[in-house]
């Protein structure tokens, strides 16, 4: 097993995806070691002075000016995991908990947090056992830091809560006693360490990011194939058309469709409109496309700039005998960032969509509903009813939670994010947008093997011989939820490797 050292560098979110999928053992380099050793040395220090220092020696949240003695402040790191351990609903994916443990551990890089190395390593000895929390998905406002989630987080440090092990999720102290650990006494500032930031919603963030950068892929090569059995025209998607635009994502996108539709004769057919005003889900793909790249574009940068920073409050710069107090708690940015990938995944459906409806509408010289005798059979009908039904959810799920706040802890935190609501918002919009995205793809397939004067170009012609292998021509009305549930695993799974392969584009 590769072994990946965790150093002070930037890192992507490719560099996490790969760290997280190929299992890579974790250890930190002595330069990040140091500096934690520093932060945490310098924490016991001051925790010893006679002086209020927030998480240290004080209560939590409106109790910040409650004093706790010395000899209460091991109990006060335990009681803060255990009663912010309120997490509620299944737990979310092992893949998902390794990004936030993975990104916790980034966040403890530079020493600020106040951690102790003990703590930091025993988080990468589970990591290496494979031994991962499991965390409840609901339960945090993404703001004060993502308490609920990263309570539970931590709990297995206490030889409580529950872990995945072996595929499944079992109680922390099986793994404990497998190899043989013992519960961790937490020291001054570390269960507030370890439960403050925003951790959990920016994994959410990282993982729906991973998944929509394979999507937009995966909507430009889909929407290729739908341009070709609809017998579209090329000028839409003309270079020196886009030189007139100042949106470079506009150009990527209309630069992909060139290289994708390249020896396609769909352009020069006998059913093309003669104006070439074909309808905007086909003409305006550069433009919605683009937009949905540029929301993208952004997000990851926010992302990216989020994972690499230190969520946590107070932060220790013992360098400096120097102890600040703010908001890096507050998970703003990124709930932002998510209800805006919202809006935009739905637009990446919703275009999807209207295309799927195009195809089946009779026109172009294509049967109605892309069966040979509609009327007995009704071909890829109520196919496109699904896709409207999604398209319709995630709409409706496009309101931002980040425009919403409930104040919180008698209103020490009276303005919080709600980042975790935008959060679930964006895998369920997500989810849809890809089955929407397969549908798609069933409904162009069948449309261009009917569309007898098409040669598809070398791409997508090798695109629709591998799906193929999986979801055969419709000949005669069948079970249409099966293709539907195969071709979702194509776009998830088998595009994936696809694009290995043959590249983005």
């Amino acid at each position: 097993m590769e072994t990946h050292i965790l150093s002070l560098d930037r890192y992507t979110l490719i560099q996490l995806r790969d760290i997280v999928e190929q299992r890579q053992r974790l250890e930190l380099s002595p330069e990040v070691a140091s500096r934690i050793e520093a932060g945490a040395e310098f924490v016991q220090r001051r925790a010893r002075q006679d002086e209020y220092i927030y998480g240290v020696n004080t209560g939590f949240g409106s109790l910040c000016e409650t004093r706790v003695k010395p000899e209460q402040v091991e109990a006060l790191q335990y009681n803060h995991i255990v009663s912010h351990a309120c997490g509620v609903g299944e737990p979310v994916s092992e893949r998902c908990s390794r990004l936030v443990l993975l990104i916790k551990l980034l966040t403890f890089r530079s020493g600020h947090t106040g951690v102790s190395l003990q703590t930091v390593q025993r988080l990468i000895d589970y990591w290496n056992h494979g031994v991962i929390p499991a965390i409840p998905k609901k339960g945090t406002v993404g703001a004060s830091g993502d308490l609920a989630p990263l309570a539970h987080m931590s709990l297995p440090l206490l030889g409580l809560g529950q872990v995945y092990m072996d595929g499944k999720v079992v109680p922390a102290r099986a793994a404990m006693d497998r190899y043989d650990w013992t519960p961790l006494h937490l020291k001054a500032k570390e269960g507030l360490a370890l439960t403050n930031g925003v951790q959990y919603i920016n994994a959410i963030a990282s993982e729906c990011l991973l998944d929509m950068g394979e999507m937009l892929a995966a909507a430009d090569l889909i929407a290729a194939l739908s341009i070709q059995a609809f017998s579209g025209s090329q000028t839409f998607y003309h270079a020196r058309y886009h030189e007139t635009s100042h949106h470079m994502e506009r150009r990527r996108v209309a630069a992909r469709l060139r290289s994708l539709l390249q020896g396609s004769n769909h352009h020069q057919l006998s059913t093309c409109n003669q104006s070439k005003q074909d309808p905007y889900s086909f003409r305006c793909i550069p433009q919605v496309h683009g937009a949905v790249l540029q929301v993208y574009d952004n997000a990851l940068r926010i992302i990216e700039d989020e994972i690499n920073g230190v969520s946590d409050n107070p932060l220790f710069f013992p360098e400096e005998d120097l102890i600040l107090f703010g908001g890096n708690l507050h998970g703003e940015s990124t709930a932002m960032q998510m209800d805006f990938l919202c809006v935009a995944a739905s637009e990446l459906s919703n275009i999807s969509e209207r295309r799927t409806y195009q195809l089946l509408s009779g026109q172009r010289g294509l049967p109605s509903f892309l069966i040979r005798e509609p009327g007995i059979n009704s071909g890829m009908m109520v196919p496109q009813y699904t896709s409207a039904a999604l398209v319709n959810q995630s709409k409706a799920l496009c309101f931002p939670a980040s425009a919403d706040t409930i104040p919180t802890c008698q209103l020490q935190e009276d303005h919080v994010s709600m980042g975790g609501t935008s959060g679930y918002k964006l895998q369920e919009i997500l989810d849809n947008t890809r089955i929407v995205l397969s549908i798609e793809l069933m409904t162009a397939a069948q449309a261009a093997e009917l569309n007898q004067e098409l040669t598809l170009s070398g791409v997508t012609e090798d695109l629709l011989k591998q799906f193929r292998t999986v979801v055969a021509h419709l000949g005669d009305d069948r079970v249409m939820s099966d293709d539907i549930d195969a071709s979702t695993r194509f776009v998830s799974d088998h595009l994936r490797l696809w694009f290995e392969t043959h590249g983005a584009v």
